[in-house]
């Protein structure tokens, strides 16, 4: 009973069509739908609507891999990227629409170009990744919250003005989560590194 229950979870956390990765990947579809609706026709309530689904289907996707018990290595990785091409996206169309300043669309993707850079550090050790953060969680929150209101807020009367300022408190805030996350996770690779050893590679391997 103990093996097949391992090998039923072996299966399962290597198994890519799940309910919450089918969710993950319609999210990732709708990166260059976004693109266009913002860029194209500048359709900002139809790009708005997709950003809350986006949203909501982040939330979904966990809740179901708990409710469901269908965890996966795939959906591991495939969630956070979604998530960051989703606020690369938003940050650099808002960023060709003027509507945020370029150093916010340079400093977030930066963070994270210096994080893939300590990959290879990771995986002398066995790793590919190290868990998300809370504060990484709580970042990405606090901008996907704040991008949409920005995109709100470029208009005229007391919503839009409400909206611009909601959105970069929400922006500002989610800018030093995503960094400081970025910095401890930097850390923990750093204690990693001193503290497991070299994985060893077989010959031939």
């Amino acid at each position: 009973m103990q093996a097949s229950t391992l090998a039923d979870d072996q299966t399962r956390t290597d198994r890519v069509w799940t309910l919450p990765n089918l969710l993950s990947m319609l999210r990732l579809a709708g990166v260059p739908v976004f693109l266009w609706l913002v860029l194209g026709p500048e359709a900002d309530w139809w790009a708005l609507a997709l950003l809350m689904v986006s949203g909501f289907t982040d939330w979904l996707d966990g809740y179901l891999a708990r409710r469901l018990n269908q965890f996966s290595r795939f959906g591991q990785v495939l969630d956070p990227v979604a998530d960051r091409l989703y606020i690369l996206a938003v940050v650099i169309g808002l960023g060709l629409r003027d509507i945020v300043p370029w150093w916010v669309v340079l400093i977030l993707p930066l963070r994270d170009a210096l994080l893939w850079l300590l990959v290879p550090f990771l995986r002398t050790r066995g790793y590919s990744a190290l868990p998300v953060h809370f504060l990484g969680k709580a970042a990405t929150f606090n901008l996907l919250y704040a991008f949409p209101l920005l995109l709100l807020g470029d208009g005229e009367g007391t919503l839009a003005t409400l909206a611009d300022v909601f959105g970069w408190a929400f922006a500002v805030w989610g800018i030093g989560l995503y960094w400081w996350a970025g910095i401890l996770y930097a850390w923990q690779v750093h204690r990693l590194l001193q503290t497991t050893p070299r994985r060893r590679v077989a010959p031939g391997g």
